[in-house]
């Protein structure tokens, strides 16, 4: 399997890597209850998801 010859610069690995970056979770207030809640998914204050109770 062939290896690359030479390294990749620092200033070309990063280059590269500009596009890779975290991301702050959505967040949404729950229909229901109104506390903040991770989009799809149930609420952790009242087990509500989609106009059910599922928890």
């Amino acid at each position: 399997m062939p290896n690359p010859n030479r390294r990749f610069s620092k200033s070309r690995r990063d280059k590269r890597r500009t596009h890779y970056k975290a991301v702050a979770a959505q967040t949404t207030s729950c229909p229901n209850c109104g506390a903040a809640r991770l989009n799809h998914t149930a609420c952790p204050e009242c087990g509500y998801y989609n106009g059910r109770k599922v928890v």
